[in-house]
């Protein structure tokens, strides 16, 4: 392009990177009661601003004050999230983190206040949901300490939103599945977005009107799965294949 014979390239490919950095607006939300005290239901659409991509989030909303966020292990393999649902009597649930192929965790886990799986030093590890006397935190790799009064905890990443704005370097031409766990300034949620990459994820959620402080990508693609049970009946989007653990808000 004639545009190359003036810009230098350092400076051609920073603008090529600003360009490529699509800006969202919401297209439509429709919101359902769940049913615990707290909890509801957000489907949102979002459209890139030049109408040519769509991505739909389904989020459960929850104030830390009304539910427990519980990590439930899956050891063995034997239980998808519907039947894990049922089993914790949980109102609201996504897949949770990264595992090998022998299903052994990979990263940080404390299931019901036992350590399952050690925290691990990785790039692609660069956060920890934790849950704790009644609060909620997303913390960055190197903010966490071993916390013996955590009930739950999970390490993934990458971090998707950080202070208000979208974490710069994430990948941008890998779209998938995706789950993730964000908070507010008084909210927490665990939502799914439909196909998109961890980029537009984090562009997406800060352009949700939601105030997202701080955001974490979970495991993605075949493990995305997502479950609500809301007034009129139970939302379920099913992962593809069988995962470690999960994360599930119950009522107190």
């Amino acid at each position: 392009m004639a545009v190359r014979s003036w810009l230098t390239g350092a400076l051609f490919f920073r603008l090529l990177a600003i360009s490529a950095s699509a800006a969202w607006s919401v297209d439509s939300s429709e919101t359902e009661k769940g049913l615990a005290a707290g909890v509801e239901h957000r489907r949102v659409v979002l459209i890139e601003t030049a109408g040519e991509e769509k991505a739909t989030i389904d989020l459960a909303l929850f104030s830390p004050k009304s539910v427990i966020l519980r990590v439930a292990d899956n050891p063995a393999g034997e239980e998808d999230l519907a039947s894990v649902m049922k089993r914790t009597r949980g109102v609201a649930g996504v897949n949770g983190g990264y595992f090998d192929p022998q299903n052994a965790p990979v990263g940080l886990l404390i299931s019901d206040g036992k350590l399952i799986a050690p925290f691990r030093k990785a790039r692609l590890l660069s956060g920890v949901l934790v849950s704790a006397k009644g609060r909620i935190e997303l913390l960055r790799a190197a903010e966490y300490s071993s916390r013996k009064t955590a009930t739950a905890a999970l390490q993934c990443g990458p971090f998707l939103v950080d202070g208000g704005k979208a974490v710069a370097g994430l990948n941008n031409t890998r779209p998938a599945r995706r789950t993730f766990v964000f908070t507010t300034a008084d909210r927490a949620a665990i939502g799914y977005c439909s196909s998109v990459t961890l980029a537009e994820l984090a562009d997406v959620l800060v352009a949700s009107g939601f105030k997202v402080q701080r955001a974490l990508n979970l495991d993605g693609g075949s493990s995305s799965a997502f479950w609500f049970a809301g007034e009129h009946g139970v939302i379920s989007i099913p992962e593809q294949k069988t995962v470690r653990d999960f994360v599930v808000v119950v009522p107190k």
